[in-house]
């Protein structure tokens, strides 16, 4: 199966910011505590706008996306994080293009 790559993008009030991160490290390992379904992860802030943070992530197929999607409201850190999160700026999921070469 391809792996999967998240962006998600989020309106952080400065103040929210250190928490929002920390959350979602916790996240994230609650996420992989059955099975590893995020392989690599970057919490990333615009250069030009330290409330907007970016979580770049790579999953281990799509299926681990869904079913982690279905989980959400289970993992112990989301309430607080939908809390702290101003706006979902975007939010999207990217597979690799195979193009044919002759």
């Amino acid at each position: 199966m391809t792996r999967c790559t998240e962006f998600a993008v989020f309106e952080v009030k400065k103040e929210n910011l250190a928490r929002v991160m920390a959350l979602s490290e916790l996240l994230f390992s609650e996420i992989n505590s059955e099975n590893k379904n995020i392989i690599k992860h970057e919490i990333l802030v615009k250069t030009d706008n330290e409330e907007e943070i970016c979580w770049h992530l790579t999953w281990a197929n799509e299926a681990a996306v869904k079913a982690s999607s279905e989980q959400w409201s289970t993992y112990p850190s989301s309430a607080e994080i939908e809390y702290l999160v101003g706006k979902k700026l975007y939010y999207g999921h990217f597979v690799d293009v195979f193009i044919e070469r002759d």
